[in-house]
């Protein structure tokens, strides 16, 4: 039993890198291929919901207009699989070339995936990126690191 949620573990593993290979690579249409058609994102934008996966990669596209370069990175990537879902969660920074050359080093955000097994394949159906806010301010907090 336990081979097989290592399997499983691969899978949703690989799913993340072609997340970061797709953002790397400002390739919409790969990103598709691991989203869920009825995906909801909970982004670190406005709105409070992007809801379906055109929504998804049209928030993608967006933020690469801002980007010569994307970098995307991900750390301390933590997987549990359960029967036909799973979760995932780690650190993750989107930083890079901005269009006028100047580079930004980003910000950490926490990411969460939740994903269903559909026709054999790991799709994002729920995925969360999040900061840390101050309560007395009310004011996001960017610049911590893992």
């Amino acid at each position: 039993m336990l081979e097989r949620y290592e399997v499983e573990e691969a899978g949703i593993r690989q799913q993340i890198d072609r997340i970061v290979d797709g953002i790397r690579a400002k390739d919409l249409a790969g990103l598709e291929r691991v989203y869920a058609v009825d995906v909801i994102s909970f982004d670190v934008e406005p709105p409070l919901q992007h809801v379906g996966v055109e929504a998804k990669l049209r928030n993608w596209a967006k933020a690469f207009t801002f980007f010569a370069q994307v970098r995307y990175e991900v750390r301390e990537l933590t997987v549990t699989v359960g029967g036909e879902v799973a979760f995932a969660h780690c650190f993750a920074r989107l930083s890079g070339t901005l269009r006028d050359g100047a580079e930004t080093g980003g910000m950490w955000v926490r990411g969460t995936f939740c994903f269903r097994k559909t026709d054999g394949v790991w799709l994002i159906v729920h995925d969360q990126a999040s900061v840390p806010f101050d309560v007395v301010s009310g004011r996001g907090v960017a610049d911590l690191e893992p």
